[in-house]
């Protein structure tokens, strides 16, 4: 399982940075486009959006797998022993149901409704249902992400 989660962190990671350093990319030449050539680039800010949402999403998974993510730390930091492993059981349980329930299955119901719609984006023509697959496939990464450190949660419950 470890050497699975370590080569998810890998790809996802460098897919992250691929994606920042695409978007950098896109960005300078909308602004080298607009101020210096005096005709805006028409697909930069729509390409820039969607790889914000896909480097917001994927990075949002990708920190929850290295447990990093915001989190309130007042209460765990009071406990100790076994109540405090089963709080941080309780909070990845929670971070686990809401990725199942709102990105993979919300977000899969998101793809379907706009493959079937056939929507399209605006100036670059890509199938929305293209932009909004990287939810559910975010949700699934949570979770594969969430089971470990639950499973570890676990263990200090025995010992």
């Amino acid at each position: 399982m470890q050497n699975l989660k370590n080569v998810l962190d890998k790809l996802v990671s460098w897919l992250l940075i691929v994606l920042m350093g695409a978007m950098v990319v896109n960005v300078s030449w909308q602004v080298i486009s607009r101020y210096i050539f005096q005709n805006p680039s028409s697909f930069t800010d729509e390409l820039a959006r969607y790889m914000l949402v896909w480097l917001g999403t994927l990075g949002a998974a990708y920190v929850a797998g290295k447990n990093e993510h915001i989190a309130i730390d007042i209460l765990p930091n009071k406990l100790e022993g076994q109540a405090r492993a089963k709080l941080m059981i309780f909070v990845h349980a929670l971070i686990l149901l809401f990725a199942l329930i709102a990105m993979v299955l919300g977000g899969s119901n998101l793809v379907y409704i706009t493959y079937i719609l056939e929507q399209k984006s605006a100036t670059l023509q890509i199938p929305l249902a293209y932009i909004y697959g990287i939810i559910p496939v975010s949700g699934l990464i949570v979770m594969f992400y969430q089971i470990p450190l639950i499973l570890d949660q676990r263990k200090n419950l025995t010992t």
